[in-house]
């Protein structure tokens, strides 16, 4: 068997196997993509990392190079697809982020950025539990709060004060979503596998 290099998860993998399990596409339409759907708004996405995150999943096994392409008399470009493993990794890799409240504010933005690969209800359910998981958190930092305000004063606890406020923002949205994908206000129609890396697009295969 051969082997494979161990996957490390970070924005732009994150990315590139959520815009791949759509349909192949070669790393300029990646880039595109990013722009025109506005996710290089709220996700930090270093420039130049996109072609090292395209290696790295490739040797992962992730992703695989399916064809190459050339459009006139441009250089040629090759098109990757998410492979099974791939999308395995990117079903639980979302999961995981929207049921687990982080500590970088990232995580879930890239979380709903890409969403739609999850069916709705199954979203509901893991917001529930990240719900749960912010309402003990809350709960944890205001005893906190309590018992060391006595002995340090407010301004030395500013910082837990403010993480409670901000968690309990997070916590009355998330509700407020679930409520809206409970009741079909919110809804969509999940990304389903690209399975078959069928395209239509004029191509040059590489000679082997």
């Amino acid at each position: 068997m051969a082997h494979r290099a161990p996957f490390l998860r970070n924005l732009w993998a994150l990315t590139v196997l959520s815009f791949l399990r759509e349909r192949p596409l070669h790393p300029y339409e990646i880039r595109q993509l990013v722009v025109e759907r506005g996710k290089d708004q709220f996700l930090d996405l270093k420039r130049g990392s996109l072609y090292h995150a395209v290696d790295h999943l490739q040797r992962a096994g992730l992703i695989e190079a399916i064809e190459t392409i050339r459009q006139g008399r441009r250089p040629e470009r090759t098109v990757y697809g998410i492979t099974a493993a791939g999308e395995n990794e990117l079903l639980a890799w979302l999961a995981d982020l929207l049921r687990n409240p982080g500590d970088d504010s990232q995580d879930f933005f890239a979380a709903l950025s890409f969403l739609i690969h999850l069916p709705p209800n199954d979203v509901a359910n893991l917001l529930e539990q990240r719900a749960e998981q912010l309402r003990r958190r809350i709960g944890d930092l205001g005893q906190s709060l309590t018992a060391l305000s006595s002995k340090l004063g407010r301004v030395l606890l500013l910082e837990s004060e403010y993480a409670r406020a901000a968690q309990e923002s997070e916590l009355s949205w998330v509700q407020s979503l679930i409520e809206q994908i409970r009741s079909e206000k919110v809804t969509w129609n999940p990304v389903h596998t690209c399975s078959g890396h069928k395209r239509s697009r004029t191509r040059s295969r590489r000679k082997a």
